[in-house]
């Protein structure tokens, strides 16, 4: 909602939100969502298949955990894992929390970047929010090669399955490709799911104004991928300016609902 505002755009418009994590009204933790709507509300209309958080906090700060949980959803196991032997004593327990139903799930796409980080050996450990994430954006930005993103799947609910993406990072990882190459092609990944499924919702909802928002948005290299493809295929694409798109902005768009909520109580 503050991208909008920051826009001076009133809605509604396609919410392109990806963060670190963010508490959902289904009481999960989002992070990955396609959101369509206003200031008077929104439908989660396409967002990430969610994943455990092994360890719920501690995972935020040892993106290996992330890693392993990806690897468990994606290949019902886990399989070897050689840049992981430092955790060797911990990988048991983390394999189990993953599977845990009493484990917290997310949604989060900064989430994802800390799992593929931590495969391509870019931090298995990490001291501030976004380290991980900061770190495959500098590795992507070393390879200047034109490369394909992975794959991704949407099942019939719209959930954007992950499998499939992690585990083609896992085994091209485990094949020796090039980290940077590997960084590359994930970012390009992520730019394709924008805009694919961007083209998606315009199909059901007629918009064609999309705002980018949430603090994977910070990543310079990934919104310079995003935008020429959305702009390509006539969106108009809105982008955060005076306000910024991670928890900074967050207080501005809770401002904004709920004036809009106090308006349709004609207060």
């Amino acid at each position: 909602m503050s991208c909008l505002i920051d826009n001076q755009h009133p809605g509604p418009a396609i919410g392109v939100t990806f963060d670190g994590l963010g508490w959902g009204t289904d009481n999960t933790a989002w992070g990955g969502e396609f959101l369509v709507g206003d200031a008077s509300g929104f439908e989660r209309s396409a967002y990430l298949a969610p994943v455990s958080m092994p360890g719920g906090t501690a995972a935020v700060n040892a993106p290996w955990r992330m890693a392993v949980a990806h690897l468990v959803a994606g290949f019902g196991d886990l399989p070897d894992v050689p840049m992981f032997s430092v955790h060797e004593a911990q990988l048991a327990s983390v394999v189990a929390l993953s599977r845990s139903s009493a484990s917290v799930t997310t949604s989060s796409m900064g989430r994802l970047f800390d799992a593929v980080a931590a495969l391509c050996g870019v931090a298995d450990t990490v001291s501030y929010e976004g380290q991980a994430a900061i770190g495959l954006e500098q590795l992507a930005a070393d390879s200047s090669d034109d490369v394909p993103g992975y794959e991704w799947n949407v099942d019939e609910s719209s959930r954007i399955q992950v499998s499939s993406l992690i585990k083609a990072v896992y085994e091209d990882v485990i094949a020796g490709t090039d980290c940077a190459r590997i960084a590359r092609r994930f970012h390009q990944s992520v730019a394709d799911l924008v805009n694919d499924t961007c083209v998606r919702l315009r199909e059901s909802t007629g918009l064609s104004v999309v705002a980018l928002s949430g603090g994977v948005f910070q990543n310079r290299l990934l919104v310079e991928l995003v935008v020429p493809r959305l702009t390509a295929n006539g969106f108009i694409e809105l982008r955060h300016g005076q306000v910024p798109p991670n928890d900074g902005g967050i207080s501005l768009g809770q401002v904004a609902i709920g004036r809009a909520h106090l308006d349709s109580l004609g207060a």
